[in-house]
Order: C-alpha cells, then structure tokens, then sequence
C-alpha cells in the first residue's frame, strides 16, 4: 500500500518547520539572540584552534627557521547520551469538533511555549552537565568573570565591557543578559541628588530597545540566582555568535490518533534535541554576586 498523509501521520518537514522549528527560535530568548545553529542528528564535532603557538621569535639572514607546532581542539555535542526534550499533550474528539477556536493552532502555541520555556531555562542556567542535559550559560568554563559583590551599578557594567574589549571580542555583536530586577533597578539610577532624570534611557528610534554602553539588552527571568541561606543574582555580556547550537536534524511532531482510541482522544507529541557550548569562552563575560 502507497503512503500517504492519512496512513502516515508524521507531519512534513515544512509543516515541522512552521509549527516547531521557526516559532521556537522565535520564541526562545537564546535562540533569538544569535548563537550559531548546526543542524544534525548525529553527535556533532567542531574543530577549533586551541592556544596560541610558542613565540615565533625574529630569525635573521641564513639562519634555521624554527619549527612550532599549532594547537587544535574540538567541541563536541549532542552525544549519544544527551536527553530531549519531550512533551504529549492529549484532547478528546469532541473538542476537535466543537472548538471555537482552531485547536491545531492553539496547542501549536501552548507546545512551542513550554519548549521554548524549557530550553531557556537549562540554556541561561548553571546546570547541566553537557552528557545528559545541555550545560547553561552559566556552567561554562572558561568564561570571563565580574564579582559585583552587593549592587549591580553602572561601574560593574564598564568592568565587564572592558573585559570583553580585552578579550579582543568583536563589541557589535555584544547582548546584555539581565533578569526584570536588576534592569529595573538599574533603571532607577537618576543622573544627580534631587533629580528626576534618570542615566539610562531607551533608544528613541526604536520603541521599546534598551541599550547599556551600545549594546542591546536581553531582560528575561530565565537567569536563576544562586541557592542557598543567601542567594545573589547573575547577569551576562556575551557573544552570542561565538556560542554553537547543534539542533536534532528532525524535531518530531507526530499526531497519536490511534494510541489512546480506547478513550476517543487524539494527541499530538513534540520531541526536541539541543546542545549548546562556547566556541570562545571569553567572548562570555558574566556578573554574580549581586545583592538582591
């Protein structure tokens, strides 16, 4: 018997990639903010250089050139071990038939949403150990660091630009990473005692777009604070092209309207697979200990 979409009810790859794939991107703060996507779903391994080779020194007239050996690692991602990110949500026939609303449309929002939820938080986390679940932004090794050490001000945002200018990163594709609490507060910072102008303003061609020393901000309450008796706050200035995604080649959408036929309902599950790591740590600059 010839397949079709009624006797294969795994949706296209172009109805994947306007349900799942660019409404996700669109909706997730990480995603949006630039990071570069390797789509595969196979392990996936990119080569860089490693250091920087031994001094090369000045060689004279007649003289041996001296040899150097140059420095190479990788990074790797989704292995074999790493988890995905699963959701099923099930209706009844009935609310198909007698939605007002057109429930296709409607879960595709709510699905897209929680994904989108999901990998946010473990992305601008501090878990994850890169096997199982993807590592957060705030795991990384290598990255630069600011120890704020009670209120986030001004100051400690020209610290962690100059840091980002020392680490020879390119400052045009810099993004502000800052939780709702601390823009607000930094927000409040008005020019003078007994003033009512405040330092910080937003872009007045643009609605709505906050800069912070030329680069735009990111406010999202995905970046968690520290556990325990006395918890600090976290914020970042990074890079977002020198951060690589490698995303499962398929996201699976796929309509269940035979597996739950016992109760007359359908379904609809969504499968997901990520991983993320720095290319270059130090285009990472983050800020904790901030008093909250």
């Amino acid at each position: 018997m010839v397949n079709s979409t009624t006797t294969a009810p795994e949706l296209t790859a172009e109805q994947v990639q306007k349900i799942l794939v660019q409404p996700l991107q669109a909706a997730s703060v990480f995603l949006a903010a630039g990071p570069r996507i390797f789509d595969s779903a196979s392990p996936v391994r990119i080569p860089k250089l490693g250091g920087p080779t031994t001094d090369p020194g000045w060689t004279g007239e007649n003289e041996q050139i001296p040899e150097r050996d140059a420095d190479f690692d990788e990074i790797t991602l989704l292995p074999s071990t790493m988890k995905s990110v699963k959701v099923l949500t099930r209706y009844s026939n009935e609310l198909a038939r007698q939605s007002v609303v057109a429930l296709d449309a409607t879960l595709r929002d709510r699905l897209v949403l929680d994904v989108a939820n999901k990998l946010d938080t473990q992305f601008l986390g501090a878990g994850g150990d890169g096997i199982a679940t993807p590592k957060g932004l705030f795991a990384y090794a290598g990255t630069q660091t600011v120890a704020v050490g009670g209120a986030l001000g001004l100051d400690h945002l020209i610290d962690a630009w100059g840091k980002a200018l020392s680490a020879n990163i390119n400052m045009a594709n810099l993004r502000w990473l800052i939780t709702p609490r601390e823009f607000v507060a930094l927000r409040k910072i008005k020019q003078g005692t007994g003033s009512n102008q405040y330092v910080l303003t937003p872009d007045a061609t643009q609605d709505g777009v906050f800069r912070l020393f030329g680069s735009p901000v990111i406010v999202t309450k995905r970046i968690p604070d520290t556990t325990g008796g006395t918890p600090t706050g976290r914020a970042a200035l990074v890079d977002f092209s020198q951060i690589a995604v490698a995303r499962d080649l398929a996201p699976s959408v796929k309509i269940l309207d035979q597996t739950f036929g016992d109760y007359d309902q359908q379904a609809i599950r969504v499968v997901a697979r990520y991983d993320a790591a720095p290319m270059n740590p130090e285009a990472i600059v983050t800020l904790t200990g901030i008093t909250i």
